[in-house]
């Protein structure tokens, strides 16, 4: 009786202090009521064991997403199949539809952060337009489609020798245009053929807090692990995440996650990256992450779906055929 009256006034004095207690013959908190295989985290702190919390002082409050597509393009500047070599709508729809299930997972587990969904299409057929909006209306999601004009950038993005090369200079600097006008937090800029894990945009959200909390620093996510990150001796640093590990990384493609001070801080960076096609097209972003930190995961939350032998795609010890099949949006 005695035990139990102080184990109960114990576990009151550890609340009111903040701290939290691991039982760990019982394997559960009982401050947390939980067992331990479960989210132990909560609004104000991360927390993995056996590493203990991370007191959250880089609170998420808002996530825009930025979806770029171009349905009549079937693989950009490249001659390659896609892997299951299916028409693009395909596999922008798929794409679009494990972002959907992504932000209700997000919503669901963090519902303090607001999000927002824009889609930048790129002169898209009546009949596809109308497949994306039938995806969206069918899980009843808002989204602003914005049908995007090349001519506003004509004198800002240098001639290119084909319409599809100033296409994706020009849908991107649109989003970036959109990012840091009306991003308020942090800004996903997506491109339309990476199909997400559900739980991709909460794990991403989640470690962003976690890791720039303990770097006291803003941050770049790239939310892939393409396989061009093994294919050198570049050393790089694990972080522990939400639920995963993190690698910082020196290199990226254009899906990334930044954030709205990083937008403007760097945004000479963003307009030149967008006013000619450079070898590689992300180097002045690659040039960044020599002063900043960019991460990506271990393993991938997202898989960018084209060729198999690419280097640019599909990440390493990924189900690719279960992840197609479970984002069968029809």
């Amino acid at each position: 009786m005695k035990k139990n009256i102080l184990k109960k006034f114990f576990i009151k004095l550890a609340k009111a202090l903040d701290l939290e207690l691991i039982d760990q013959n019982e394997f559960k908190s009982p401050t947390l009521e939980k067992k331990l295989n479960e989210n132990l985290s909560s609004i104000k702190k991360s927390i993995v064991l056996p590493l203990g919390e991370v007191k959250l002082t880089r609170k998420v409050s808002s996530l825009l997403i930025i979806f770029r597509t171009n349905t009549n393009v079937e693989m950009w500047n490249q001659n390659r199949k896609r892997i299951f070599d299916k028409p693009k709508i395909e596999y922008v729809c798929r794409a679009l539809y494990s972002v959907i299930k992504a932000i209700k997972f997000l919503k669901k587990n963090n519902p303090l952060v607001k999000v927002d969904l824009k889609i930048i299409d790129d002169k898209s057929t009546e009949e596809n337009l109308s497949t994306i909006k039938d995806l969206l209306k069918k899980n009843e999601v808002n989204a602003d489609i914005i049908n995007h004009d090349l001519s506003i950038h004509e004198n800002i993005i240098k001639k290119q020798e084909k319409r599809e090369n100033f296409s994706n200079l020009s849908t991107l600097l649109r989003a970036f245009e959109v990012g840091k006008k009306e991003g308020e937090d942090l800004v996903y800029f997506l491109e339309d053929d990476y199909i997400h894990l559900e739980t991709a945009l909460e794990e991403m959200v989640s470690s962003y807090e976690r890791i720039s909390s303990q770097l006291k620093k803003e941050l770049f996510i790239c939310p892939a692990d393409y396989p061009f990150l093994y294919m050198d001796n570049e050393k790089t640093n694990l972080l522990i995440g939400s639920k995963r590990h993190w690698r910082t990384t020196s290199k990226s493609l254009m899906t990334f996650l930044v954030s709205k001070p990083f937008i403007e801080k760097y945004w000479d960076i963003f307009l030149k990256t967008c006013s000619d096609l450079n070898d590689p097209w992300e180097k002045y972003f690659n040039e960044i992450y020599e002063k900043e930190v960019c991460i990506s995961p271990v393993q991938s939350l997202t898989v960018h779906i084209t060729n198999i032998n690419s280097g640019y795609g599909l990440s390493p010890f990924i189900d690719y055929k279960k992840l197609w099949d479970d984002n069968n949006y029809k």
